[in-house]
């Protein structure tokens, strides 16, 4: 195997956090790597929602290219943002450990309400380009006002200080890896069995082409079996309703003691009504299915 690797990677501030972890990892197993940085489209258009931005795949789609053309070896990748469906050519060959899979509302201190649900006071401007929390956030509080919002992390953050919103919601993941400063700020972690995380979310997901069957077998070091097997099930209910990251889906799965606990949120569109429904088998290979039926009927 040729070193070093070349990880492809986008330059935000969380992609990077998250291409050192990798490089990091590497490191443990005597892999030597270097990072390069892609902009991806999702980068590059700033003004627009998500749902407005044409195509799918809009912060993976150069970085898969590059992989393909072979300027990098592999890519680190927020896995929910990847398509359910791998481009020919390349597999997804590790999935890391998961991060806290939950959501949380960033609140300004101006609008903390503790006798409101959330603690968000009534009529709050809450600032989210994401069509699964926008569903959600308010199925629990229909007088809340969807503003969107776009930028890193840091941009977001930002944003709630200078009051242009009451409050944001961001992954938990990404803001305990930033490790930002959060003061001032109402920090509200949302349960992940109440309000339920996108599919594989707090979870990098290690690609690389297909062929290259010595880098497989080195990443195959850094695989999460477990974490692996509950995003399975997440991503194919996703496959199976032929979602893209836009889809108001939510799916989380856990296991204990053999039996698999999965927690959906499913709405047609953001603003339509969004259902909660919990699914229990010892059989993850059917819950989808299972899943799938059930969304169907109702």
């Amino acid at each position: 195997m040729k070193q070093p690797l070349i990880i492809g990677t986008r330059g935000s501030d969380l992609a990077l956090w998250q291409a050192n972890h990798v490089q990091m990892l590497l490191k443990h197993i005597g892999v030597d790597s270097e990072i390069f940085i892609i902009k991806t489209k999702g980068d590059q258009i700033q003004h627009l929602s998500f749902d407005k931005i044409e195509g799918k795949g809009f912060f993976t789609k150069e970085i898969e290219e590059s992989l393909l053309n072979k300027e990098v070896d592999i890519a680190v990748h927020s896995h929910k943002d990847l398509e359910t469906e791998q481009p020919f050519g390349l597999t997804i060959a590790a999935v890391s450990d998961r991060a806290d899979p939950a959501d949380l509302l960033l609140v300004h201190p101006d609008a903390f309400d503790a006798s409101e649900k959330f603690s968000l006071k009534k009529n709050a401007i809450v600032g989210t380009s994401s069509a699964r929390r926008k569903a959600q956030i308010l199925g629990y509080r229909e007088d809340v006002t969807i503003q969107d919002i776009r930028g890193n992390v840091p941009t977001r953050v930002q944003k709630l200080r200078e009051k242009q919103f009451d409050a944001i919601l961001l992954a938990k993941a990404g803001l305990d890896r930033l490790k930002l400063d959060l003061s001032g700020l109402h920090a509200i972690t949302l349960d992940p069995e109440e309000f339920i995380p996108a599919p594989a979310q707090g979870v990098l997901a290690i690609q690389c082409r297909t062929e290259d069957q010595e880098v497989i077998d080195a990443l195959g070091k850094l695989n999460n079996k477990k974490v692996q097997r509950l995003i399975s099930i997440e991503r194919s209910v996703l496959n199976k309703l032929q979602g893209g990251c836009q889809l108001p889906l939510g799916v989380y799965a856990t296991e204990y003691d053999g039996e698999f606990t999965v927690h959906v949120s499913f709405a047609q569109s953001w603003d339509s009504p969004n259902r909660l429904l919990t699914f229990i088998s010892d059989d993850d290979n059917a819950l989808p299915d299972t899943i799938i039926t059930e969304l169907k009927k109702q």
